[in-house]
C-alpha cells in the first residue's frame, strides 16, 4: 500500500508559529483526502515525548533515529537518508536532500523573508533557509507556496527547476471558550513575537488611541522583542496593554470573538494565516501592504503603509468608530475566507505527487 509521509517536526518546535499551525491543519487534510489505497503518516526526529505531534486521523508519528540537531546536520550535509514512504511532503524547507528513483518530494516554502528581510532573522537562520530552499528548488519534485507574491518573489531571488505550485492554505476558526477578563473593546495581533511582526509600530499606533487597549496573543519568538518594554518606552500605558503569550485554541477564540478588529501590522509574510482566521471569524482587519497579504486579503481589509504607525492608528481609529464600517469588513472578510479550505489545499499537494508519478 503506498505511502504519503509528511515531515512534522514543526509541531515539536519550541517555538511552532504560523508553520506549525499549517503542519497540524494540513496534515490531517492530507489524510481525509487520500487517494484510494494510500495511507498517510507523519515523522519525527527522537525526542522524548513526540505527543504534540499526534493528530487525528494520521499514522503516527514514527520516530526517526536521529535527534533533531542531528538530523538537520544529515540533510544540510547533503546524506541523502529517505524518511521512509513512496512520497513524502515537508512543510518547510527541513527537508531530504535528494529524492530516490520512483519516489516523489514537496516542499513548503512559506515566504522569501531570509532575502528580503534577512535583518528579522538570526544569521543561522538565514544561511540555513537559503541553502535549503535553494536545493529544494533543484531537486524536489515541486515547491508548495502559499500566495503568487512568493511565487513571483522566489523566481527572481532563486534559480528554481522544478515546478512552483501556488496552494493557498485553508482557515479553521478556532473553536472553544475559555475565560480571558479582556475589556470590552480591544485591538488584537496574533502572532509570534518577533522583530518582522512589526509590534513597535502597533505599539506606536495604540498609544495614539485614546483608551484603546491593545492585546497581544503569541508566544516569544526571537530577537527579544519585549512588548511590556516597548509600551513603556512608547508611551502605552500599562493598563492598556495585555500580554497573552501562547494561547490555545479555547483561548485564542475567545480573543478573537471578543476583538474589536485585527491589526497585522507585519514587515513581511508570506502568507498571513492570522488574517484568515480572523476574517473567517467575522473580526475586521487592517493589515499591512505586505504583497502576500494584501493578495489573501482580496480587499476585505483596510490596508496601511508598512512601518507607518500614523497611518495605522488612523486606519484603526476609523474602524474603531464606525460601527457600520466595522460591519462593512465583518461581512466582507467572511465572504473572502470562505474561498480557502484545507480541503483544497490538501488535494493541491496531492495532485503533485500524482503527476511526479505518473
Amino acid at each position: 500500500m503506498p505511502e504519503l509521509v509528511v515531515l512534522a517536526e514543526q509541531l515539536l518546535a519550541p517555538v511552532p508559529g504560523g508553520t506549525g499551525r499549517y503542519t497540524a491543519e494540513l496534515l490531517p487534510a492530507l489524510a481525509r483526502t487520500a487517494p484510494p489505497g494510500w495511507t498517510v503518516s507523519s515523522v519525527v526526529a527522537r525526542h522524548t515525548d513526540v505527543a504534540a505531534a499526534e493528530l487525528d486521523g494520521v499514522e503516527g508519528p514514527r520516530v526517526l533515529g536521529l535527534p533533531p540537531r542531528a538530523l538537520i546536520g544529515v540533510w544540510q550535509l547533503g546524506i541523502p537518508w529517505w524518511p521512509g514512504g513512496d512520497a513524502v511532503h515537508a512543510p518547510t524547507p527541513f527537508a531530504p536532500p535528494r529524492t530516490p528513483a520512483g519516489r516523489t518530494l514537496s516542499v513548503t516554502v512559506h515566504d522569501t523573508v531570509p532575502w528580503t528581510h534577512p535583518e528579522t532573522l538570526t544569521a543561522r537562520g538565514v544561511s540555513w533557509h537559503r541553502s535549503m530552499i535553494a536545493r529544494a528548488a533543484r531537486r524536489a519534485s515541486g515547491l508548495v507556496v502559499p500566495t503568487r507574491a512568493v511565487a513571483d518573489e522566489l523566481a527572481v531571488l532563486v534559480d528554481v527547476d522544478v515546478p512552483v505550485h501556488v496552494v493557498p492554505h485553508g482557515v479553521r476558526v478556532p473553536a472553544g471558550d475559555a475565560p480571558l477578563d479582556l475589556p470590552a473593546r480591544y485591538v488584537l495581533a496574533v502572532g509570534t513575537i518577533e522583530p518582522r511582526k512589526g509590534i513597535d509600530v502597533l505599539i506606536d499606533a495604540v498609544a495614539a488611541l485614546d483608551d484603546t487597549v491593545l492585546v497581544l496573543a503569541g508566544q516569544p519568538g526571537w530577537g527579544g522583542v519585549d512588548p511590556v518594554a516597548l509600551a513603556v518606552e512608547r508611551g502605552l500605558p500599562p493598563e492598556r496593554l495585555r500580554v497573552l503569550g501562547k494561547v490555545p485554541d479555547a483561548e485564542l477564540a475567545t480573543a478573537l470573538r471578543g476583538a474589536s478588529v485585527l491589526a497585522v501590522p507585519s514587515l513581511a509574510e508570506g502568507f498571513g494565516l492570522g488574517l484568515l482566521e480572523a476574517m473567517a471569524a467575522g473580526v475586521p482587519v487592517v493589515h499591512t501592504d505586505v504583497p502576500a497579504l494584501v493578495e489573501v486579503a482580496g480587499g476585505a481589509g483596510v490596508t496601511v503603509p508598512r512601518g507607518d504607525a500614523a497611518a495605522l492608528a488612523k486606519a484603526l481609529r476609523e474602524v474603531l468608530g464606525s460601527p457600520e464600517r466595522a460591519a462593512e469588513l465583518t461581512r466582507s472578510g467572511r465572504d473572502r475566507a470562505k474561498s480557502f479550505t484545507w480541503r483544497r489545499a490538501a488535494e493541491a499537494v496531492w495532485a503533485i505527487h500524482r503527476r511526479g508519478r505518473s
